[in-house]
């Protein structure tokens, strides 16, 4: 499936909504991963766990800010899958192996919470 056609597919499911733009909010979620992911790292001598969720938070985070860009947000109850889902579409299979890691931590990340 193209990214196109994901789009398309995710809209008309309701899954994806589109969004205006604003620079201020992709900021704010970029600043805001990049303090989760120092916490996390400060955090991982005490606790494994809690700094595997604040890292995931942070990847979820920026990949906010990145469909923020593009236009778009999440729409329906399962906003972390669709956010995992719109990055790699996106990206294509060139980062195959990054989303897929994101994915299991989206999926591992229950078990911590």
């Amino acid at each position: 499936m193209t990214y196109e056609n994901f789009l398309e597919e995710f809209l008309s499911k309701g899954l994806l909504r589109k969004q205006i733009p604003d620079l201020q909010s992709v900021q704010r979620l970029v600043l805001r991963a990049y303090k989760e992911l120092r916490t996390a790292k400060a955090n991982l001598e005490i606790d494994e766990g809690i700094a595997y969720t604040v890292a995931y938070l942070a990847m979820l985070h920026a990949a906010r800010a990145f469909m923020l860009m593009r236009g778009f947000r999440p729409a329906d109850g399962n906003q972390h899958r669709t956010v995992v889902e719109f990055i790699s579409r996106l990206l294509g299979k060139e980062f195959a192996v990054i989303t897929e890691q994101f994915d299991r931590m989206r999926r591992k990340q229950n078990i911590f919470t």
